[in-house]
This record gives C-alpha cells, structure tokens and sequence, in this order.
C-alpha cells in the first residue's frame, strides 16, 4: 500500500472550526528503519509513541462540529509535528526515560527524509484546510499520560492550553470550570506557547483564535469514551466561540 502521511476527513464540511491532531498515530513509515524504531510493542502503544486516544476524540469532535479534521499517520518518535523545523526535539533519541534506538544514529540526510516524507506533506495540507475560508478557528486534539516518570501524578482532566491570543480560551476555560465533575488546567500540563509548534504556525502566524486541548489520557482509550468526550466537548467549544464573538 501507498504510504501516505496524513487523513483528512470532512473535507467539505461547513463550519469555521479546524479539529487538528498533530500525533494521531504510531505509525512507522517502511523507509524509516524498514518500519521499526527498535522498540517492544508496549513502547509503541503508549504516550512515548503517539496521543493514546486523541484520534478517535478528534474524529467525533470534528463530526460533532461538521467540522473538517486532518489526522497525522506518522509518530512522534519518527518526526514531530508539533515542532518547529529548528526545534532540537523534532527528532527525539531519548523520550520519557526511553531510548529510541531507530533514531540513535539518525543523520541529517535521515532528518531531511522525514520532513520531506512526513512532517512537511502535513502541514502543507493543514495550511490549505486553514485558508479554506478567512475565519478559521483552530482547535488542536492533544492527550497526557496521567504521570511521567519519576513526576507527580497529574490531577487535571482536560487541559487548555494558549499563548498570547485568548480569544477563545478564557471563555472556553469558563464553560469547562463550570462543569462541576471536572479538574481544568491552563497551560497544564505544558506551556501554551512554543515558537514553531504547529499552532505558532497555522493560527498565530495568521490571528486565527485558536485552543490547544489536552485530554487525560486514561478517559479516552476506548471509542466509547473518545466519543462521549467529544459530544461533551463541541458544545462548550461552540459556546466559548459565541461568548468570544469569533
């Protein structure tokens, strides 16, 4: 079968919002190591490799939503998107206390491969699906590991996360606050801004309101709960977009 680094799906739909998922999959391109990273399968299918359940809560947000949503189909570990082309993280040798052993002696001329291969394809396509209309609302589908490694365990069931522009999630962090079942962090369990990420480059870049959400990875591992949380979420982002004015 013909690789291909990305899904869209949706392409047609209506509405403003764009649903993004940076690290859908823990897919290993053939031309990458003959499709390995020389590491067990337990490794691959947890937070190291990919979001664990951020495809599937993608998905039914954007359905929820009528709203396009494009899905990469690479790792995190092969290449990330959610980096910029400079960042010394956009090829990781050593993640959460494991060592990549398929990116150890990775070179330049492997480098290049990927962001040709990979991480280039989608976000050219994720620029074309931002420009499809002039007032594009980003909304970007993350998940985190209930703990790293040697950390504190992390309370927070979703997080919102922004950099300078708030437009739409102060009023976002303002519905969710007022669900009363839930635990909300701002810029937790990461930073909201990080020159070159994927947001800097579609929304910022262009003054598209944006959000970043973080889901707990353990509330989103089955198709049952991706769905539930993105028929819970759509309506807030929906509100948060009204209350904004955007």
């Amino acid at each position: 079968m013909t690789y291909h680094p990305y899904f869209i799906e949706g392409a047609d739909r209506p509405a403003r919002f764009l649903i993004t998922c940076d690290h859908a999959a823990n897919t290993v391109p053939e031309f990458v190591n003959g499709g390995t990273l020389g590491l067990a399968e337990a490794d691959m299918t947890r937070h190291i490799a990919y979001d664990v359940g951020a495809a599937g809560l993608t998905r039914e947000l954007a359905r929820q939503l009528d709203a396009p949503a494009i899905l990469s189909n690479f790792s995190r570990l092969v290449i990330d998107p959610n980096r910029g082309e400079d960042d010394p993280t956009l090829l990781m040798k050593l993640y959460d206390g494991t060592i990549i052993p398929g990116n150890r002696h990775a070179n330049e001329a492997e480098l290049q491969t990927r962001l040709n291969r990979c991480y280039r394809p989608y976000h050219t396509a994720l620029a074309e699906l931002a420009a499809r209309r002039p007032d594009t609302v980003i909304v970007s589908v993350h998940s985190f590991t209930p703990q790293l490694q040697g950390r504190p365990p992390r309370p927070w069931h979703v997080g919102v996360l922004h950099a300078a522009d708030t437009r739409l999630t102060d009023p976002m962090v303002d519905h969710l606050r007022a669900e009363q079942d839930l635990c909300i962090g701002v810029n937790e369990p990461y930073g909201g801004h990080l020159p070159g990420d994927a947001i800097a480059r579609h929304a910022i870049a262009y003054q598209r309101p944006n959000a970043l959400l973080e889901l707990r990875n353990d509330l989103i591992r089955d198709t049952a709960d991706q769905q539930a949380w993105g028929q819970r979420l759509a309506p807030i982002l929906e509100r948060a977009a009204a209350t904004a004015g955007v």
